[in-house]
């Protein structure tokens, strides 16, 4: 796809230091003349962060209305909202901060962007959040579940909502993009972090990797660089406006069977331990349907999993120092 609609424009992404934020910056560097970042790091580092000319980093909250005028100062073009309170456990842990980041705070970004007139908004929803165990599989986008789980799921649809009240009272042209199971490199472990990353920490620090069931569970882990190739889609294509867009691999993938990839890179010789699934995970398979993404995006995931395992692996080995620094657990 051409993103020469990007020429000369200036992008805002929240969350920019994260695992899709760092890549989706990356990227539009390219093309943008500036790309700036916002993020309070809270979950994400700086070191991560492109080391690219046209790319312009500034560290504070989106529920900072102090820094929401200094980035909006800019009048930005397009705005990607990353920034979330992530994800699930952290949530359960942490139900009123889950609601200010993801409620209020995305609130607060899109009045932002209506004030200067963004061209695009496009949201970061989740996949995994917003489908529930009434909805069918592979999940299709009118699917959607009210009988959630966690606060982070309940707050991922309250973005929604709002991104769809903004676009329906105002006309502001707002896109969702639902993720499914992001992974690749940018994403560095930690105790509410996803578990790939997770288990490529333990696995390289020769620990035995914990599966919570038995391991049949699957999920629809699709690759970052995929991920960014919809989302710069999404905010150049007129039919993608007002819509929900699934952005996934539509391949499930068994926790096992990722868990030995894993052990089998890095050689880990310490194997599975099994633990008993946790309260909020109800939801033992998980697969997309990405039959809108191709007609409206023309989206085909390039990176198969065993492929996307192996770069991953390499963007951990090749920060190994960074990241064993970073990790919190």
């Amino acid at each position: 796809m051409d993103y020469n609609d990007y020429n000369d424009k200036t992008v805002l992404v929240t969350g920019g230091a994260g695992c899709v934020g760092s890549n989706l910056t990356r990227k539009l560097s390219e093309y943008a003349e500036k790309v700036m970042i916002l993020d309070n790091l809270d979950s994400a580092y700086e070191w991560n962060i492109p080391d690219v000319e046209n790319i312009y980093f500034v560290k504070g909250d989106i529920l900072d209305d102090e820094m929401l005028k200094r980035v909006f100062k800019e009048k930005p073009d397009y705005v990607f909202h990353l920034a979330a309170h992530f994800a699930n456990q952290n949530s359960v842990d942490n139900p009123e901060l889950d609601l200010m980041v993801n409620g209020l705070g995305i609130l607060k970004v899109l009045e932002y962007a209506h004030l200067v007139g963004v061209e695009r908004f496009v949201y970061s929803s989740s996949g995994c959040g917003v489908y529930g165990l009434d909805s069918k599989m592979p999940f299709e986008e009118p699917d959607i579940s009210i009988s959630l789980h966690t606060p982070y799921q309940v707050t991922k649809l309250i973005g929604e909502l709002y991104t769809n009240y903004f676009h329906n009272l105002y006309g502001l042209p707002i896109v969702n993009a639902r993720f499914f199971n992001v992974f690749g490199p940018g994403e560095v472990p930690g105790k509410y972090r996803n578990v790939i990353p997770n288990f490529m920490y333990w696995s390289m620090t020769d620990q035995a990797l914990p599966i919570t069931g038995d391991g049949s569970e699957t999920r629809d882990w699709t690759y970052v660089d995929d991920i960014v190739n919809g989302l710069m889609a999404m905010g150049i294509v007129e039919e993608a406006i007002g819509e929900a867009i699934n952005l996934g691999s539509a391949t499930e993938t068994r926790v096992i069977d990722m868990a030995n990839m894993v052990n089998e890179l890095t050689g880990n010789t310490e194997g599975i331990a099994y633990a008993a699934r946790r309260d909020w995970d109800a939801k033992t398979k998980l697969l997309s349907s990405i039959e809108k993404a191709k007609k409206i995006l023309d989206y085909n995931p390039q990176t198969t999993f065993k492929d996307g395992l192996k770069k991953t692996h390499s963007w951990f080995v090749e920060n190994w120092d960074d990241i064993e620094r970073s990790a919190e657990f």
